[in-house]
């Protein structure tokens, strides 16, 4: 009988990562998405998690979730185009286009579904679309399954961006250009009002992945559309419901003809099963006290600049982040993996970002600072991350 089910070219890529260095085993939460976390079966400080606010344990959320479970079931039941589209979801992309003051919102079931249904349905042949060279796998994978020509620009180099857009503009139908609104590995944000003003000069459309943005900038965590107050200029905002607001699913936001041309082209929209009720209430509820205050959002920056500053006088390299998002730069693969292990069996949980996310040589722990974290907790942290600097001749 054939070897062919052994799958040997699988076993052999995976010992190639074990050679590396880079091989890894997922860790298991055995508890809420907290500051503090049950992993693996050992407390630790979790600086790993995107639940910026967080709303992932939040009670109001959960009661949410529980009764709408109770009136509505645990399941759609269909896509939204056939009788899965309930009212929870109706009303949610109302108070959605409210926040976000925009015209429209249309949801979606993951951010990384907005990216792969809403680049295709508003892009054709004979369209050209520019992307930044950092955007997110998703943005990638999403053009990728575009029929338009594609173009890279330097990352936030609005010279090499201009530079395209003057050789071939004049080519193409319609320009789309994409950016994320914040860059999840670095924690900078896009020069988002230039490229704007380019998009406006040229008759370029604009898109924004506004992943690591969404409850973290612009007002109350509106967004980088707002933060920059470019409402109304920039296209096509992709936000998204997992992260700061704590639960599932994505949303595109902007004109209604936006929202009209999706329901009817969003393949994600057509052809998957509509978020649980259990998701879209806990995320009504989230939006709604980010309406009613910012202490969410506050409290998060003043933890941010409050980890920030103390890792940055003990001489580690966190680059250019101007976000929560701060990256511990350590540059060696293997040694970032080390680096990140050695944090754990101290009690700090933070993941190691290698290649392919991050470009060979960049390797990094990211650390996700959340506005659940005490000046305590953060402060221990820091007390480790020291420690195991030194050990490791990090910092000296």
């Amino acid at each position: 009988m054939s070897n062919v089910h052994e799958l040997k070219y699988l076993q052999d890529s995976i010992q190639e990562l074990k050679d590396q260095g880079v091989y890894r085993k997922l860790p298991v939460l055995e508890s809420a998405n907290e500051a503090e976390i049950i992993l693996n079966g050992k407390n630790v400080i979790n600086l790993s998690s995107n639940n910026y606010l967080g709303f992932a344990n939040h009670p109001k959320l959960k009661k949410a979730a529980t009764d709408a479970i109770e009136k509505y079931g645990v399941g759609a039941g269909a896509v939204r185009t056939i009788v899965g589209n309930m009212d929870l979801h109706e009303n949610l992309e109302v108070l959605l286009a409210e926040f976000k003051r925009e015209e429209a919102a249309m949801v979606f079931q993951s951010g990384f579904n907005c990216n792969a249904g809403v680049i295709q349905a508003i892009t054709n042949k004979g369209d050209l679309i520019i992307s930044d060279e950092l955007n997110h796998a998703s943005i990638i994978d999403g053009v990728r399954l575009s029929r338009a020509d594609k173009a890279v620009f330097k990352h936030s180099d609005m010279a090499d961006l201009r530079r395209i857009l003057e050789e071939r503009r004049k080519d193409y139908s319609q320009v789309l250009i994409i950016t994320d609104g914040v860059f999840s590995m670095d924690g900078d944000l896009a020069k988002l009002p230039e490229i704007v003003e380019l998009a406006e000069e040229f008759e370029c459309m604009t898109y924004v992945d506004d992943a690591h943005g969404s409850g973290v900038l612009g007002e109350s965590g509106r967004g980088t559309v707002d933060h920059f107050h470019l409402h109304g200029r920039v296209d096509f905002c992709i936000g998204t419901l997992s992260k700061g607001i704590g639960v599932i699913g994505g949303y595109c936001a902007g004109s209604k003809v936006m929202k009209e041309w999706l329901s009817h082209r969003g393949r994600p929209i057509l052809f998957s099963t509509a978020l649980p009720p259990a998701a879209v209430a806990p995320i009504t509820e989230a939006i709604k006290l980010l309406m009613n205050s910012t202490e969410y959002t506050d409290r998060l920056w003043s933890n941010a600049r409050f980890f920030k500053e103390r890792l940055g006088k003990l001489g580690f390299n966190t680059g250019a982040s101007e976000t929560p998002i701060t990256p511990v730069i350590i540059g060696d693969e293997a040694k970032t993996m080390e680096f990140s292990r050695k944090l754990l069996d101290k009690g700090v949980y933070v993941s190691a970002i290698v290649f392919p996310t991050v470009p060979k040589g960049s390797g990094r722990v990211r650390c996700m600072v959340t506005a659940g974290h005490t000046e305590e907790q953060l402060a221990k942290a820091v007390d480790v991350f020291e420690a195991v600097g030194k050990e490791m001749g990090i910092i000296g």
